[in-house]
């Protein structure tokens, strides 16, 4: 029986969570989120509902990983072995999927395994296929992804991050395209991540219980009603789930067209650079989250108000803070980083302006002599 999903939309409060969710779905090459938070904030629910409300997607029939068949360059090695000798590819709809990765999952029950054996005697390569294989073009979920053996989760980074999964055993290789939205929940009362892998998740969010009785009680009631007749509840959200669908798929089609200038790139490099971030991955998430908001709200330039918002999922977990610290970045703090920065940026561009007309003046006084 078809398990009802709680509708995405009917999730009371969490807008960062919802926002950071709804982005990596726009443009899944961000890099995934980390959500870390108590227990009932609506973490695995979130997750689980993203993956109901994402459209369906053309796959290659038959193929067990999940191969787009309008994208050549991205199939695995046996769906290229078929076009190689003329087979045209079949092609079927269907719904994006969401994997769970459970946290006794093994590095071969994750990346998949190659039959060494039928190799040597027969020749055959024989590829037994894991979790990224059926997380391709889907959501991969990981719940309390912090107990997580360290190495599996490098392995899960690494993939989201190059969009290809290569099994060698022996010599012999194979590779499928692994392209995913990572989803990784945790309790931080249970332990922390290493620094070294919280910044390889693109976004973070930490989620609380809502403070306010008024959308306590609305989350009470609407779990009441979703308990009492899921059907008709989601039913009742449908509109709204198909409206945010319809701007999640528009926002495909448009998000890497959205543009940026060099201004955008002065503000985004001053604003790590001020908050002391290491490296640069911070920089890069930033600019792809603004351009996916930017296309998520139908436009093809981001502006600062993109930039603001998604520094404040990017940034949190890369600061550099004391134990017992605060790691939530405040909407007002931001802005006004990036107000200060905008007037750098105005005095930088007068600076360099000037210094080219006092150029050009001296070079018309050498000319006339």
């Amino acid at each position: 029986m078809h398990q009802v999903v709680y509708p995405f939309t009917a999730i009371v409060g969490q807008e960062r969570m919802k926002r950071a969710l709804v982005l990596n779905a726009v443009n899944p090459s961000i890099g995934g989120v980390l959500i870390r938070g108590e227990r009932g904030t609506a973490k695995s629910t979130a997750a689980r509902a993203l993956a109901a409300l994402l459209p369906e997607i053309g796959v290659v029939e038959g193929c067990a990983f999940n191969c787009d068949p309008h994208q050549p360059e991205r199939l695995c090695d046996e769906c290229r072995e078929r076009v190689a000798v003329g087979e045209k590819l079949p092609i079927t709809q269907r719904r994006t999927r969401l994997v769970d990765l459970p946290v006794s999952a093994t590095e071969d029950r994750v990346v998949g395994t190659l039959d060494i054996e039928k190799a040597i005697q027969k020749g055959e390569r024989q590829f037994d296929p894991g979790v990224l294989a059926a997380a391709n073009r889907g959501i991969l979920y990981v719940d309390e992804v912090n107990l997580l053996d360290d190495h599996v989760v490098d392995l899960l980074l690494d993939s989201a991050a190059m969009g290809v999964n290569v099994v060698e055993r022996e010599g012999i290789s194979f590779q499928h395209p692994a392209r995913f939205i990572l989803v990784g929940t945790m309790n931080p009362e249970e332990g922390e991540l290493r620094p070294q892998l919280l910044d390889r998740f693109a976004l973070s969010v930490d989620v609380r219980g809502l403070p306010n009785a008024g959308d306590r009680m609305a989350i009470l009631e609407r779990h009441i009603a979703f308990d009492a007749d899921a059907k008709s509840f989601r039913h009742e959200w449908l509109p709204r789930e198909h409206d945010l669908s319809a701007q999640i798929q528009a926002g495909r089609q448009i998000v890497d067209e959205v543009l940026y200038t060099r201004r955008d790139l002065f503000t985004i490099a001053n604003l790590t650079a001020s908050l002391s971030v290491d490296g640069h991955r911070a920089d890069l998430v930033i600019l792809k989250a603004a351009r996916a908001h930017a296309a998520l709200q139908g436009r093809t330039q981001i502006t600062e108000r993109d930039i603001l918002l998604a520094a404040e999922l990017a940034l949190p977990h890369r600061l550099k803070r004391g134990p017992f610290s605060e790691t939530t970045l405040y909407e007002g703090e931001l802005e006004q980083r990036l107000e200060q920065i905008a007037e750098d940026f105005d005095e930088h561009t007068e600076e360099i302006t000037s210094d080219t007309t006092g150029d050009a003046v001296e070079s018309k006084k050498k000319v006339s002599r």
